[in-house]
């Protein structure tokens, strides 16, 4: 896989590369819609929806899935509870572009999402952004539910919320770490496909993205 950089004349890099200081005029106010009101998505393994976090419910389950050696190789986030609280307050008390969310399926909270505008982050600096790309981190807080599929299910299941409830995003972005071969595994078997390597500060991540218009052929 090549690498991109800021240079790079890729097929799907061949367009206007805005100045990150122009992004936020270009977002035309609105950042994101809450994922609450996006409703529930059928899955071979139930019904999954995605509910916003709220601290003083959620930060003692999510500080517990941080601390789990096969997150915390990834996230860098195990440590005492107020690590995880800063993490969360961040995006919580922030401007609208990012917003954390338990995963839940069939009533039980088992995994950890964060939905964020791709093109008013600093990960644009990285890639050819398009307004309106919506990226996601997300990763399975319990073990037992890791290795059998759930996560391509519910990785083609957020994107479709996403495409269905954000009508200006043309494309879901996510950049895996790639020595973590699971999740690259799981976002190409979900319908994204592997745009580049690119190197972030703080590691070398492959560049997911699925495409609106190809949502039914991947």
């Amino acid at each position: 896989m090549p690498s991109l950089d800021v240079g790079s004349a890729a097929d799907d890099t061949l367009e206007l590369r805005f100045p990150a200081e122009l992004l936020p005029l270009l977002a035309e106010a609105d950042l994101l819609e809450s994922p609450a009101a996006w409703g529930a998505a059928a899955t071979p393994f139930g019904a999954f929806r995605l509910e916003p976090v709220r601290l003083e419910r959620d930060l003692d389950l999510l500080t517990r899935w941080m601390n789990d050696p096969e997150v915390a190789a990834f996230w860098d986030l195990a440590g005492p509870v107020s690590r995880t609280a800063a993490h969360l307050c961040e995006q919580l008390d922030g401007d609208g572009r990012s917003i954390p969310c338990l995963g839940v399926l069939n009533g039980t909270p088992m995994s950890y999402w964060e939905i964020y505008r791709a093109d008013l982050d600093p990960l644009a600096r990285h890639y050819p952004a398009r307004p309106h790309d919506t990226g996601i981190h997300l990763l399975i807080g319990d073990g037992t539910n890791r290795g059998r599929g759930l996560g391509t299910a519910l990785l083609r299941a957020v994107a479709d919320l996403v495409l269905d409830n954000r009508p200006r995003c043309t494309r879901v972005i996510a950049e895996p770490d790639m020595r973590n071969t699971p999740s690259v595994s799981a976002f190409l078997n979900s319908g994204f496909r592997c745009s580049a390597e690119i190197d972030l500060p703080e590691k070398r991540a492959a560049l997911m993205i699925r495409e609106r218009a190809l949502r039914n052929l991947l």
